[in-house]
């Protein structure tokens, strides 16, 4: 049968979306409460809606009982505290299941190379449903970061790199694309990450905010792509190397951010 997945994602895995021209008051994420979770680099997360409405970002399969990133539940200590980024977050109409802000500090172009993953978001996702892809919408005004995105984690010949000013907005199949992003700067890095399944509502809120699969890339220098490809190898030789010494294989494949 197949899943139910957006035409629009179809292309590149991704779509960028018009800008976002409100503002927003600062305080709906520097005031609410975060909790350590890593997630491709030094993180933490502020989650607006879990699996049971409790103050955590653990993965909905890892609950009982198990299930799929869907039908999150809002918790109401933090909602309060950002109902901007609350209603963004419920626009689309679509089923959300994990909602949360990231706090990301600063790295480098090879840090983020090295940190590239895909995301396990329809582990338990029954046949003929919806597929669960994630809306990223950055809230700091980053205009030195980029998201990088990838077909194949070790291959730079197709490299997607997305800008990240304030009001930034896209919609990626964190599955099939492998992400992370080099956040350039002095003070961390905040954005909505919302977990939708696809269905008619998400595609025409894709129509209405003229969802595109290109975009203007950002741009980085072939020296700074060759070096921080070179150390992405090297970080994963070392991995794998101390994995092999306890007789373990080095998993790449999937978080569970």
């Amino acid at each position: 049968m197949g899943y139910i997945k957006s035409a629009a994602l179809e292309e590149t895995g991704f779509v960028v979306l018009d800008s976002y021209d409100k503002p927003v008051d600062p305080k709906e994420w520097l005031d609410i409460e975060y909790v350590d979770w890593k997630s491709s680099g030094d993180t933490r997360f502020a989650p607006l809606a879990s699996a049971k409405g409790e103050i955590e970002c653990n993965g909905f399969w890892n609950h009982e009982p198990p299930r799929t990133d869907k039908d999150g539940v809002w918790i109401d200590a933090q909602t309060e505290l950002a109902p901007t980024l609350t209603a963004r977050a419920q626009e689309p109409g679509a089923n959300v299941g994990r909602c949360r802000i990231i706090e990301l500090q600063p790295n480098s172009y090879a840090d983020c190379l090295y940190n590239l993953h895909q995301d396990d978001n329809n582990r338990l996702n029954p046949d003929g449903t919806g597929w669960v892809v994630r809306g990223f919408f950055n809230l700091t005004d980053d205009k030195d970061s980029y998201f990088v995105l990838r077909e194949n984690r070790t291959d730079p010949s197709i490299e997607y790199r997305i800008a990240l000013p304030a009001g930034a907005q896209l919609i990626v199949d964190t599955q099939r694309l492998w992400h992370a992003v080099h956040h350039q700067g002095d003070e961390p890095r905040y954005c909505l990450i919302t977990s939708w399944t696809s269905c008619p509502e998400l595609d025409a809120y894709i129509e209405k905010y003229n969802g595109r699969s290109t975009t203007e890339y950002y741009p980085v220098s072939e020296e700074v792509r060759e070096a921080g490809q070179a150390e992405q190898a090297r970080r994963d030789a070392a991995r794998a190397a101390y994995y092999a010494e306890k007789g373990q294989k080095a998993k790449l494949a999937m978080s569970e951010a």
